[in-house]
């Protein structure tokens, strides 16, 4: 019969041949990691103007509401204060999306800052990961011809 060849000590045999740099893995997600970090900062910091902002809007619009429900002496005051409320109102919204809108472009601007910064960094990471690789290949090259 014929002996089946044992694949666990060729696998072994092949990924000896190529080694595998963990350093530069681990550097990876470090890289990885932080960039995540950076990213969830921003995002969170956004949350919080925004909360900000809609709580204002919020606030200002009871305080608005709170003037239109008050009793009028003449039925016409009480079409005045509707219009005077819808007035404010509108200008109170161009001047809160307005601000909603700084955040969206504030957002966007670090989101592209940060981004072209991780690319840099991977990018020479990479660079570095390659070199110290092709070392690393023609070193077990010269290793196993030497054999």
């Amino acid at each position: 019969m014929t002996k089946t060849p044992d694949m666990t000590a060729i696998l072994k045999d092949v990924m000896a041949s190529f080694p595998v740099d963990t350093a530069a893995m681990g550097d990876a997600f470090k890289t990885t990691a932080t960039l995540n970090e950076k990213l969830s900062g921003v995002a969170l910091n956004a949350v919080e103007k925004s909360t900000e902002i809609s709580s204002k809007w919020t606030k200002d619009t009871v305080a608005k509401m709170a003037e239109m429900a008050k009793a009028k002496a003449e039925p016409a005051d009480y079409a005045k204060a509707m219009t005077d409320f819808a007035s404010a109102y509108s200008e109170g919204a161009a001047e809160h999306m307005a601000a909603f809108a700084e955040i969206a472009k504030k957002v966007q601007m670090e989101t592209v800052e940060l981004m072209m910064a991780a690319g840099k960094d991977v990018q020479e990471e990479a660079s570095a990961a390659v070199k110290k690789a092709t070392s690393d290949v023609q070193a077990a090259a010269k290793k196993a011809t030497a054999k």
